[in-house]
């Protein structure tokens, strides 16, 4: 890919969506659905991120199968009930100027979990509210306090593939624009991509190739389904953080060969972040610190990015863009610190953003509306 100069408020095209601007809500777990759905609480998270002028909101991880959460709050796609409450949602995120992206997921070997304001980390039992199919490419369990997972068979992996096609069906039928892949952050797609999860023998272990097998199975079904208008967007992380001698493990070599399959798969964007899959990683956390392995996967996959992990100031999320490093900015605590942060940014950087028709007298001068997002989940 060749870097245009952009900026953090340019648009942004992919197929046939025209982002207003290079921000988006990145997917945040809230731990507060019942049974899957959403509810008020998801309403106003998600909405007041399109009120702040984020031009993409991404919803949560949305399990794909009742096994799939991560604990039992967690919102869910797998059955027909979650559709109404979910298309409420991206209603609203139109009416306001946004386009609504959903992520996909699979919790894996990390499933079964109470939620983490607990006083202690651990495993639910069934009595709890948790469940013993918990599933992985391995019996390997992440940590002591987590389950020991059952791999995966052959009928479940057609299961699971299954799973995610449907899932993909239902967001389209609740009228999300974009579909992201959540194949990252040590869950059940990034568990076999990554040989400190993945100890199989059969054709879904041992390489490069056979690892990578079931994300790009997912991919083909999530494609097949979605519309060829709309773009996909998969999750990765970019590295398991295990130079410290933990053994094989995912790379940012192996994630750029990655990038470079899914764009010939059809996946139109990769989000990059990294860790997740090895327990007590020695990570190096500072402000930007995964941007460089987004900027490495774009450039050498010729793929767009997006950047994620402690970006917060406006120069910072600005330069990305203007660089090359990444076409799009995901925030995650910043924008719940400050959920109007597009539009203060905007002021920062001296660049023209639509506020809110009822909050335009709180604006430095007047400055036009935002105009509703055509909802494009239903074109062929």
């Amino acid at each position: 890919m060749t870097n245009s100069v952009n900026h953090l408020f340019s648009p942004f095209t992919l197929r046939g969506i025209t982002l207003p601007n290079r921000i988006a809500v990145s997917p945040m777990c809230e731990y507060s659905a019942v049974d899957g759905l959403a509810n008020d609480w998801h309403l106003v998270h998600l909405g007041s991120r399109a009120v702040g002028g984020a031009g993409l909101v991404i919803t949560e991880a949305a399990a794909v199968s009742p096994e799939g959460r991560i604990t039992p709050r967690d919102l869910g796609i797998w059955n027909e009930a979650q559709v109404a409450p979910l298309q409420r949602i991206t209603s609203f995120l139109h009416e306001h100027g946004s386009y609504a992206g959903i992520q996909l997921a699979h919790a894996g070997r990390k499933a079964s979990m109470t939620v983490p304001w607990m006083p202690v980390l651990q495993t639910m039992s069934e009595k709890e509210g948790g469940w013993t199919n918990v599933l992985a490419p391995s019996p390997v369990r992440f940590a002591d306090n987590y389950p020991v997972p059952q791999a995966v068979d052959a009928t479940e992996m057609r299961r699971l593939v299954t799973a995610f096609r449907t899932a993909t069906e239902r967001a389209l039928m609740a009228g999300f624009d974009v579909v992201e892949i959540h194949a990252a952050h040590g869950y059940l797609l990034h568990e076999f991509l990554s040989p400190l999860s993945n100890q199989r023998t059969d054709e879904y272990g041992g390489s490069f190739q056979n690892r990578s097998r079931l994300l790009l199975e997912v991919v083909r079904a999530v494609r097949g389904v979605w519309p060829q208008n709309l773009p996909l967007f998969v999750r990765i992380s970019a590295t398991d953080w295990a130079a410290d001698g933990s053994g094989p493990s995912w790379d940012a070599d192996q994630s750029v060969e990655l990038a470079t399959l899914l764009r010939g798969e059809g996946v139109d964007l990769v989000d990059v972040s990294t860790g997740g899959n090895l327990h007590g990683a020695k990570i190096p956390v500072g402000p930007g610190f995964q941007v460089p392995f987004a900027e490495r996967v774009r450039r050498e996959a010729r793929i767009p990015t997006a950047a994620v992990g402690l970006i917060t100031r406006p120069e910072q999320a600005d330069a990305i863009v203007r660089s090359g490093e990444a076409d799009l900015v995901l925030l995650a605590r910043e924008l719940l610190r400050d959920p109007y942060w597009p539009l203060h940014a905007a002021q920062a950087l001296g660049q023209t953003i639509s506020w809110p028709v009822q909050y335009e007298r709180a604006a430095s001068g007047r400055v036009p509306h935002r105009a509703p997002v055509v909802q494009s989940g239903k074109q062929d």
